[in-house]
């Protein structure tokens, strides 16, 4: 298949199995450049739109996390041959969402093998459906995982032994955190976030004690050396993912307080639980300081 082949079918399957997610106009892809940054001899970050790529390139073929949005896969693939020329074996999604699943499809096309929770693949064969109520586009089979599972599974190539680590009902109820350990690198999808603040898709079976479950995971493989990949925005080391559990945790008491006092979603809201915090969070805006505190006091509220 030529390259302008697979652009259109990125397209139309990034179109096709998440619509919803361009419900508020798609980004002009052409417009995106790929960020390539090395961290190890064989070992590079992708950033283009969307959620960032980890690289794992070797003698035995590449291993990719996560996959963008559809109509990136042509861009990443051009950054990706500019670092290594042997096949892209493997593919191992984090999470549900298109900006991490969309080039899933065309990935597959070009050979790679799809990793991921039973859970993932179940969503990506029965979407929510669309902000209108309109039901969701199921995604097209070479979109799907291959392999599936929801214990530890390692991935042995390039002499690193790449374990993938489930996390139940964190950001989504089919996370991974996936650890390549012989390089001190964690690659954590959206259960953490170095740019906005945290955020739970409760739609997609993301919980509040989920979320600090993965987070705990995170901490307890990550040394002081260690490597953090986000899902989106910069390079972190453990100190950062101790400060967003440590935030969600404090916002989640004063939530608490708010709900013991009788008040209702929307005053818990209105009375900003979060304000202190949004100096020290990354793009904080108040659309996004607002959502991260409606799904913490959903939670609560549902817990009383």
């Amino acid at each position: 298949m030529t390259r302008h082949a697979i652009s259109f079918v990125a397209l139309a399957a990034g179109l096709m199995f998440n619509a919803a997610a361009f419900a508020q106009g798609a980004p002009d892809f052409s417009k995106v450049e790929i960020k390539t940054t090395q961290l190890a001899p064989d070992f590079w970050t992708l950033e283009g739109q969307g959620g960032t790529i980890s690289v794992l390139a070797g003698a035995d073929g590449i291993l990719l996390v996560d996959s963008q949005f559809a109509p990136l896969t042509d861009k990443l693939v051009a950054a990706i041959r500019k670092v290594s020329d042997k096949p892209i074996r493997f593919l191992v999604d984090t999470h549900v969402h298109p900006d991490h699943v969309g080039g899933n499809a065309n990935f597959a096309k070009l050979g790679a093998t799809i990793f991921a929770r039973d859970q993932l693949r179940y969503r990506l064969e029965h979407p929510n459906p669309a902000a209108d109520g309109s039901p969701g586009m199921p995604a097209p089979e070479q979109a799907l995982p291959v392999v599936t599972y929801n214990a530890s599974l390692s991935i042995h190539i390039d002499g690193e032994d790449v374990r993938l680590l489930p996390v139940v009902a964190a950001h989504t109820d089919g996370d991974t955190v996936v650890s390549f350990p012989g390089h001190d690198i964690l690659a954590v999808g959206d259960i953490f976030r170095s740019f906005g603040y945290p955020y739970v898709d409760l739609a997609s079976g993301g919980t509040l004690a989920g979320i600090l479950e993965g987070l705990s995971e995170i901490l307890d493989r990550a040394g002081p050396a260690t490597k953090i990949i986000p899902g989106h925005g910069p390079l972190v080391d453990r100190n950062a993912v101790v400060a967003q559990r440590d935030l969600i945790l404090a916002v989640r008491g004063k939530v608490q307080k708010l709900v013991d006092q009788g008040k209702t979603l929307a005053e818990i809201v209105a009375a900003r639980p979060a304000a202190e915090f949004a100096p020290r969070v990354a793009g904080a805006t108040p659309q996004t300081e607002d959502r991260f505190v409606t799904w913490v006091a959903k939670e609560v509220l549902a817990n009383r």
